[in-house]
C-alpha cells in the first residue's frame, strides 16, 4: 500500500497531468480513460474484466432503453441493466458473506458446509456500480440524454480520481463536462490546493489517529478498560472522517485539475445536532443517491407516517450493507435509522428545544458509540468492546495505546484535528481574505501579498510533510477500500 501510494503520488499522477495538458482537446478524454483503466488494473488486473463488463453492460442498456423508449421493452432493458449491476455487486461483495451465513445454519442440521468462495473485493465496485445504475435509471426517466459515445460513458463510470472512494456522481450532473470543460489557471490552482488539503488530512491526521485506533481494537477484551475503549473509538471516529473526507478532497481537487466539477461529499458532519443533520453532512452523495433511487421510488414521505418509517428503515438497511458484508454494519446502520425514526416521530422537536451543546452531545454520542460496530471485525468482539465503554473502569489506558498517546506530537495532532473537524479554518480564511482584499490595492506593499504568500507556503508545507510521512512511515491504511 505504501509503495503504491508513493508511485501514484510521485510518478503516475504527475505523468497523467503533464500528458493531459500536452495532448489535443479531442484526445483528453481517452487519455483519462486509459489512465483510469491502468489505475484500476493496478489494484487487481484480474478484476479489470469486471469493470470492462460493467462499461459494456451499461452502455448497451442505455442505448437499448433509448431505442425502445415508450415501449415495455425500455423498462425491460432497465430491469436487465439494474439486475446485472446488482448481480455483479452481490456476487463479488456479498458472496463470501452469504456462504458464511448459509454454513452457520447448515451446521445446526449436521450438513457439510459449502466451500469458502474466497472472493476478493474488487477495487471501487460499490462506487462505480452506483454511478452506472444512476446513468441507466436517469436515461429511462428522461432526466439525462443517452450517451452514444462509449468512451465518454466509460470515462464517467471509471474516472480514476473518484473511482475508489467517491464522491458518487450522477451522470446528469457531469454529462456536459464530458464534452466541454473549462481549463484555466485558477481552476488548476484550486485543484492543487484541494488535493494537498485532502492528502494532508489523510496522511497527517487520519493515519495518526488510526495508529491509536488500531492499537486499541487489536487488544484482547480482557485487556481493555473504559479509558482505553473510549480513547480507541474516539480516535477511530476522527480517523474515518479525515480518511474519507481526505480522499474526497483529493478526488475533487484532481477532478478540478482536469476541468471537472465534482460534487462536495462532506460538510463538517461532526458539528451536527441530530442524526438527521449528520446524514445531510456525511457522505452526502451517497445519501442523495439513496434518496433519489430508493427512498423516493418507494414513496418517500408521501404515503403516510407508517410507510415513511418503513421506507426510511429500508434505506438505512441498504446503506448498512452498501458499506460492507457484515452484521456489524447492519447494526451500525439500523441504529442510525432507529434514531432517525425517533427524530421524525417527535424526538427531533424535543432535541430542538435543548441547549445547543446538549444537541451536539446527543448527536456525537450516537455517532461515536456506533462506530464500534463499524470498526470491529466480528460481532462478539464489537459487543464486548461496546460494553467496555460503560463499565466505568477509568483506570490507566493500556500500555500499547499509552505509549503512542503520551507523545507530545500527538497532542498537537489532536489540537489540529479538532480545529479541522469544525469550520475553524474557513472562518479564519474568511477573515484573512477580507484583510487581503482591503490591502490589495496598496501599491508595492508587502502586506498586500501576505495572504497569497501564506496560502502558498501552507500548501507547500502540507505537501512536503505529507510526502515526508509517506516516505518515512509504512503505515498507510485505506479504510474505504472494502466499501
Amino acid at each position: 500500500m505504501l509503495f503504491s501510494s508513493l508511485i501514484f503520488l510521485f510518478v503516475f499522477l504527475p505523468v497523467v497531468i503533464i500528458l493531459y495538458y500536452l495532448v489535443r482537446n479531442e484526445y483528453r478524454n481517452r487519455l483519462l480513460l486509459i489512465a483510469s483503466l491502468i489505475f484500476f488494473a493496478w489494484g487487481g488486473v484480474s478484476y479489470s474484466i469486471l469493470l470492462i463488463a460493467s462499461l459494456l453492460i451499461n452502455y448497451t442498456a442505455g442505448r437499448m432503453i433509448d431505442r425502445d423508449r415508450g415501449t415495455p421493452r425500455a423498462k425491460a432493458w432497465l430491469i436487465i441493466g439494474v439486475v446485472l449491476n446488482l448481480g455483479m455487486l452481490g456476487v463479488f461483495k456479498y458472496g463470501n458473506f452469504v456462504v458464511e451465513n448459509i454454513n452457520y445454519f447448515l451446521k445446526w442440521f449436521g450438513d457439510n458446509p459449502l466451500p469458502d468462495p474466497g472472493i476478493i473485493l474488487p477495487l471501487g465496485i460499490s462506487f462505480y456500480t452506483f454511478q452506472a445504475m444512476s446513468y441507466i435509471i436517469d436515461v429511462y426517466r428522461k432526466e439525462a440524454e443517452v450517451q452514444k459515445n462509449f468512451f465518454k460513458l466509460a470515462l464517467y463510470i471509471s474516472f480514476f480520481p473518484q473511482l475508489i472512494a467517491g464522491p458518487i456522481v450522477r451522470y446528469q450532473n457531469i454529462a456536459a463536462q464530458l464534452t466541454f470543460r473549462k481549463h484555466h489557471r485558477s481552476n488548476f490552482t484550486y485543484g492543487i490546493q484541494r488535493f494537498v488539503i485532502g492528502l494532508s488530512k489523510k496522511v497527517l491526521l487520519a493515519n495518526q489517529f488510526g495508529l491509536i485506533a488500531d492499537k486499541a481494537f487489536a487488544l484482547q477484551l480482557g485487556e481493555i478498560n473504559s479509558t482505553t475503549s473510549w480513547v480507541g473509538v474516539l480516535a477511530y471516529t476522527m480517523q474515518i472522517y479525515f480518511d474519507f473526507s481526505g480522499y474526497s478532497d483529493m478526488a475533487i481537487g484532481l477532478g478540478r485539475m482536469f476541468g471537472f466539477q465534482l460534487p462536495e461529499n462532506f460538510n463538517y458532519p461532526y458539528v451536527s445536532r441530530s442524526i438527521r443533520e449528520f446524514w445531510q453532512r456525511w457522505h452526502m452523495t451517497l445519501s442523495i443517491w439513496f434518496k433519489n433511487y430508493l427512498y423516493f421510488p418507494l414513496g418517500g414521505s408521501r404515503k403516510g407516517p407508517t410507510r415513511t418509517i418503513i421506507n426510511l428503515l429500508l434505506v438505512f438497511f441498504a446503506t448498512s450493507i452498501w458499506h460492507g458484508a457484515s452484521w456489524n454494519f447492519v447494526i451500525w446502520g439500523m441504529t442510525h435509522g432507529f434514531f432517525m425514526m425517533l427524530e421524525r416521530l417527535g424526538l427531533g422537536k424535543i432535541i430542538d428545544r435543548l441547549w445547543r451543546p446538549f444537541q451536539h452531545l446527543y448527536a456525537m454520542f450516537i455517532i461515536i458509540v456506533t462506530r464500534v460496530f463499524f470498526r470491529a471485525e466480528g460481532f462478539d468482539f464489537a459487543w464486548g468492546y461496546f460494553k467496555k465503554l460503560y463499565t466505568f473502569d477509568f483506570g490507566p489506558m493500556h500500555i500499547n495505546v499509552w505509549d503512542y498517546f503520551n507523545q507530545s506530537s500527538f497532542y498537537l495532532i489532536i489540537f489540529f484535528g479538532i480545529l479541522t473537524a469544525v469550520p475553524f479554518w474557513p472562518w479564519l480564511n474568511g477573515i484573512l481574505k477580507n484583510q487581503y482584499k482591503k490591502l490589495e490595492g496598496t501599491p508595492k506593499s508587502i502586506a498586500a501579498n501576505t495572504y497569497q504568500i501564506t496560502e502558498t507556503l501552507l500548501i507547500i508545507a502540507g505537501l512536503f510533510f505529507s510526502a515526508l510521512m509517506l516516505l518515512g512511515d509504512a503505515y498507510n491504511p485505506f479504510i474505504y477500500f472494502r466499501f
